[in-house]
């Protein structure tokens, strides 16, 4: 018995084949350039194992349509991805494989990972940030994802502006969103080079640290996690997570008392393999839960 993973990212789709154990014996990648061209390279792959293939579960780059009911459900909807808009994602993979399969964002199949098997194994309520090109968020209760209408775009609350940065934003649509001012695009715009090549002593790492502090702070008043995870290349920079807490700590002046920070506040266990870990058990799920 096998189950399959596609991480669908903005730049790549990664696709692995797992074993019983969500083991991963195979992973590949595509550049993620249109449907025409990257999806037949995704069904050939999954075709060699079509004979022990039991279920698959894909996270996807959004907006994506995540009700049952809806009428577009499982497709890519309002991508800026231009060739991706508005693409039955779900009903051409169900065409080439009649098996069950789980459908969600790639954050949530990232946030899943990391609740089966990484920093939030055995929690009940788990909140997991991406900081790379974008700022994606999944939360899970009780092993559900917190979603309604649509699934939550987290990465665009609203940050104050730090006193000594007067840079306005990068969003086109908000401006001094989380993603705005925190994500690598606005690291780069910011300071005229990639983040990994800013020392990490320069004074603009404190400002990178308070708005990824205020995210944290309105995440924990909101949900009550009893973990936030803070993923993506932003977060590559270990020295990170101790400007984190320093930061969350004056914001929240012990409001709330929340678990221990070194717990609390951290970056994935599964670092670069939480999201194809998340759709493999997410394909698990599937299965059983069609059985």
């Amino acid at each position: 018995m096998l189950y399959g993973s596609i991480e669908a990212g903005g730049t790549k789709f990664v696709c692995a084949i797992g074993n019983e154990k969500l083991e991963i014996i195979e992973r590949v990648s595509f550049p993620t350039t249109t449907p025409a061209e990257t999806m037949p390279l995704v069904i050939d792959f999954f075709n060699q194992y079509k004979e022990d293939l039991s279920a698959i579960g894909i996270g996807s780059f959004g907006p994506i349509d995540i009700h049952p009911n809806s009428p577009t459900y499982g497709y890519i909807t309002s991508t800026p991805k231009l060739a991706w808009q508005n693409y039955n994602f779900l009903g051409a993979m169900k065409e080439a494989f009649a098996i069950p399969m789980a459908w969600t964002t790639d954050v949530n199949a990232a946030a899943y990972g990391e609740y089966s098997f990484g920093n939030g194994k055995g929690l009940s309520s788990v909140v997991y940030y991406t900081i790379g090109t974008g700022v994606g968020a999944g939360a899970l209760q009780n092993g559900e994802f917190i979603q309604g209408f649509s699934h939550p775009e987290m990465g665009h609350m609203l940050v104050v502006p730090h006193p000594k940065d007067d840079f306005k934003g990068s969003c086109p649509f908000h401006g001094n969103c989380l993603e705005g001012m925190a994500a690598g695009p606005a690291v780069e715009k910011r300071n005229g080079r990639k983040g990994q090549d800013i020392p990490q002593d320069d004074p603009f790492w404190e400002i990178e640290a308070e708005y990824i502090a205020q995210c944290a702070y309105n995440t924990t008043l909101m949900f009550s996690p009893e973990v936030i995870i803070f993923g993506g290349g932003v977060m590559k920079q270990r020295h990170m997570v101790d400007k984190v807490h320093a930061a969350f700590k004056r914001l929240m002046k012990d409001y709330v008392a929340t678990p221990e920070l070194e717990k609390y506040i951290v970056t994935p266990a599964l670092e670069d393999n939480a999201g194809t870990l998340g759709c493999l058990a997410l394909a698990e799920k599937a299965y059983q839960d069609a059985k």
